[in-house]
């Protein structure tokens, strides 16, 4: 028997997954919380005394080390598994997370003297005290008309790769000048396995505006944003950046001991957790879009030929599977926006009724919302609740539901609701179709693709095309795992390709919803009223919104 290994590092936890390569059969699990999980209020003890701003978001890259020492020893042991037989390794991590380091890879907040100075941790991906930085950059960008923007939506995020660094020069410029690299947190992990510094294709790609192409963006644009951040990618970061398909390098026999792994294991390049999933499903070929479905969506797809879609939050060639371009949007509340209601507007006779019933707000409420039929409540939601991520890249924009009367119920609202981000889905699908990217089916994994039947029914429905679940309810684990395998090679083992570990290692989708035609006619409607209110408050027909919240802002 063969084995790989995936590291799926996430928000509050990491996760490593046992798999089997010649099947993908998923044999094994550990986990392990973060001993300092996110790092939002003040720093860890004893320097609590450290309050951090609003907005801040940070973690300690120790955890990230305790979870690799915690989970794949606990894996062989509980297994029995011999560390022969596991042939390679792979990782995946939420992003964009950057961390300060030395040279040799240690990170700044471990230096006793630093530990007190916030911008010497890790930041987080959602990390958003860099919204200046942000802005500097998308109104720099703007203005000397770079060719790279239009591939990000015109608009990058405080989330990312050099808004994060160029707070750092703003506001610590001793620690930025103490740094001698910036590196993602799954590039970090894997020179710390490895001993070599590596920069994977999907998160320079995504979050550090690389292109296979053309690069980083020039001196001459970062020198505009700062001249000290002129030089950055060639004092601080690589250029040379590496696709996600290659072998990184091999466990040092320090990584060995704490992995309880053989020296010499192959270790694949890093990968972004949502986009390390999408081969998991059984996707490596343009035409099928996957959709990681949890508090948020984020909605991938392939393609042989470059186009600019509007609105996509990435376009990157080697991106997402090596060989072709992939496409990123996304839905910033899907989860949450229904978690707020159940949490927020449910009444307390309802919460009541399911703790009697021994079942969840939610599972009541979508029992109610199934028997409703499409157009009966009344009611159109957009689905703005945390913003809009595509196709209007717009953070400002907010919630609206209209059509309630004295007679609107809970469920009625629930179902507008979740028909609400089915049309966002319809709407960044057809923004792609438009530019040159078909999309015939969809392949959905995550929290809310396996729980919640009648929104995968309701988005089958409205977009018009088959959603399938897949079968692994740890994709980004599973998606690491297989890249392990090609880092082996078939030589080893494992295979040669990212399309062939999919075709061997990923069962068939555990249920697959089609549209029902005789929704159609009402909901191509209801997405036609959608639009009108989407391209109003979302392009200037009225600016009620932004109004609302600098009055919201004024009075805070």
């Amino acid at each position: 028997m063969r084995y790989a290994i995936g590291l799926d590092f996430g928000t509050e936890s990491g996760r490593a997954v046992l798999v089997d390569v010649a099947t993908g059969a998923e044999i094994a699990t550990a986990v392990h919380e973060y001993a300092n999980g996110v790092i939002d209020r003040r720093l860890p003890a004893p320097n609590d005394d450290v309050v951090l701003e609003p907005d801040w978001a940070l973690q300690d890259p120790d955890d990230y080390v305790a979870a690799l020492t915690s989970t794949v020893p606990r894996l062989l042991r509980e297994t029995g598994i011999e560390p022969a037989h596991v042939i390679g390794i792979g990782i995946d991590f939420t992003s964009c997370t950057m961390l300060p380091t030395t040279a040799d890879g240690t990170p700044l907040c471990r230096i006793p003297e630093l530990r007190r100075e916030p911008h010497a941790w890790v930041k987080l991906w959602k990390h958003h005290a860099a919204q200046p930085e942000a802005d500097r950059i998308n109104a720099t960008a703007t203005a000397r008309g770079e060719a790279w923007l239009p591939r990000y939506g015109g608009r990058t995020s405080s989330e990312w790769f050099f808004a994060k660094s160029l707070q750092i020069l703003d506001e610590a410029p001793a620690i930025y000048r103490a740094a001698d690299g910036l590196i993602e947190g799954a590039d970090w992990l894997v020179w710390q396995l490895t001993g070599i510094e590596t920069r994977n294709s999907c998160a320079a790609g995504y979050k550090a505006l690389w292109s296979k192409a053309d690069g980083f963006p020039t001196p001459a644009f970062l020198g505009q944003l700062d001249p000290a951040f002129a030089a950055v990618v060639d004092e601080k970061m690589s250029r040379d950046v590496r696709s996600i398909g290659e072998r990184a390098g091999e466990l040092t026999a320090e990584a060995a001991a704490w992995t309880g792994l053989l020296p010499g294991t192959p270790v694949a390049m890093g990968n972004v957790d949502a986009h390390v999933s999408v081969p998991a499903t059984g996707v490596t070929e343009p035409g099928t879009m996957v959709a990681v479905m949890g508090t948020s969506t984020c909605l991938m797809a392939l393609s042989s030929r470059l186009a600019i879609a509007e609105g996509m939050a990435g376009v990157v060639e080697d991106g997402i599977v090596p060989g072709f371009f992939g496409y990123e949007a996304g839905q910033a509340a899907v989860g949450d926006l229904f978690a707020w209601f159940a949490r927020q507007a449910v009444p307390r006779e309802i919460h009541e009724h399911a703790r009697q019933a021994g079942r969840t707000v939610h599972e009541v409420l979508e029992e109610e919302a199934a028997r409703l039929r499409p157009g009966e409540t009344g009611l159109l939601a957009l689905d703005w609740w945390n913003g809009n991520r595509s196709i209007l890249v717009d953070a400002e924009l907010s919630g609206l539901l209209i059509g309630m009367t004295l007679a609107t119920q809970p469920a009625d609202i629930y179902r507008a609701l979740l028909e609400a981000t089915a049309f966002g889905a319809r709407t960044i699908i057809e923004s792609l179709e438009a530019a040159g990217v078909p999309i015939e089916r969809i392949v959905a994994c995550g929290g809310l693709a396996e729980r919640n039947a009648l929104l995968m029914q309701l988005s089958a429905d409205i977009t018009g095309r088959e959603f399938a679940v897949a079968a692994s309810t740890q994709v980004a684990a599973l998606g690491a795992a297989m890249y392990g395998t090609v880092a082996a090679g078939a030589a080893a083992g494992g295979y040669d390709s990212i399309a062939d570990a999919s075709a061997a290692m990923v069962r068939p989708a555990v249920r697959t919803y089609r549209p029902d035609p005789s929704t159609r006619a009402v909901y191509d409607a209801l997405h036609a009223e959608y639009m009108a209110l989407h391209d109003h408050f979302g392009r200037g027909g009225s600016d009620v919104m932004r109004r609302l919240r600098a009055l919201r802002a004024g009075v805070g």
